[in-house]
């Protein structure tokens, strides 16, 4: 597929998080052990849901899809922006920014729909218990599963159509670690205002339209469990912490970054660093610390390898 014939830029420059020496091997060192710890974290939860009969449930299943779309996440930029830190010069050719900004889109779109999957999930479970393995039947499942995905395909194939015809002429430096879409519209050789107002309606819409969504689910869930007895309300209570937590972390920058007015719009680096990476990282440890059921089949399955170790 080809460029637009006045572009003439075949790379991009990424001016990274500092340019300070000393600040740049302090951050390639603590996001070398974060990014450890985001796929370690991830893989633990995808081990433990295999192995455990007991997780083999409709909640579980969206978690461990949760976790894929989590270290995919984490894998787009983090890898190039720790081997960045320790060169001089940072760039990222034309088709590679362009794969940054698609699969950045493309698993942030799933990741929102999942959500709320997970939002249905947790109110068929809590308000109608005794339908639950009926309405949430493999077959329910895997729709909502490709539909998350669907969404995610077509919201960033909706958002990279409009790049292939932008020319870049120069400049060609990006302040951020990654290619990140409003930086690089903003470097077009032409007028990109409409383009920019898309993105705010494409980006911005789903974000807000999904938050919405599970702020109402969550809404329900609360005002529907209120009633009950305190023992089960306290584990519904318990479950649903740990899912409005996740939400709240992913949509908190996600919203400030895509529906801000775009004449304003800087993205602030501490937020794109929090998206990318720290999200992808927190969710297991919220998922295994706020979940009992999780923190026994991690125990169980830590005693079993112990037991054949020794």
């Amino acid at each position: 597929m080809e460029r637009a014939n006045h572009s003439v830029v075949s790379e991009f420059i990424l001016l990274g998080l500092s340019k300070s020496q000393n600040l740049q091997i302090l951050f390639f060192l603590g996001f070398s052990v974060v990014f450890v710890g985001i796929v370690l974290g991830n893989l633990l939860i995808l081990v433990t849901v295999t192995f455990d009969a007991r997780l083999h449930t409709p909640m579980y299943f969206l978690l461990i899809n949760l976790s894929c779309i989590d270290m995919i996440l984490a894998s787009f930029a983090t890898p190039k922006m720790i081997v960045d830190f320790l060169r001089e010069r940072k760039t990222i050719s034309w088709w590679g920014c362009y794969s940054q900004m698609f699969f950045m889109h493309l698993l942030g779109g799933s990741e929102m729909m999942l959500l709320v999957a997970m939002a249905i999930d947790r109110y068929v479970a809590i308000c109608k218990p005794l339908h639950y393995m009926t309405i949430m039947s493999p077959r329910a499942l895997t729709g909502l599963l490709l539909s998350s995905y669907a969404v995610g395909f077509v919201h960033s194939s909706s958002q990279m159509a409009f790049m292939l015809n932008l020319p870049f002429c120069g400049p060609n430096v990006i302040d951020n670690f990654f290619c990140d879409l409003p930086l690089v519209i903003k470097l077009a050789c032409k007028d990109t205002y409409i383009l920019q107002l898309l993105v705010i309606a494409d980006s911005g819409l789903l974000s807000l339209v999904c938050f919405l969504l599970l702020l109402t689910s969550y809404g329900v869930i609360i005002f529907s469990v209120r009633y009950r007895a305190a023992s089960r309300s306290s584990k519904a209570f318990s479950t649903l912490s740990a899912h409005i937590t996740v939400v709240t972390l992913f949509f908190a920058p996600c919203v400030f970054i895509y529906v801000w007015p775009f004449s304003r719009y800087s993205v602030d680096k501490i937020l794109s660093v929090f998206y990318t990476i720290f999200t992808p990282l927190l969710n297991p440890i919220i998922y295994t610390l706020r979940n009992q059921e999780v923190k026994a089949a991690i125990k169980k399955r830590l005693h079993i390898n112990l037991k054949h170790t020794f």
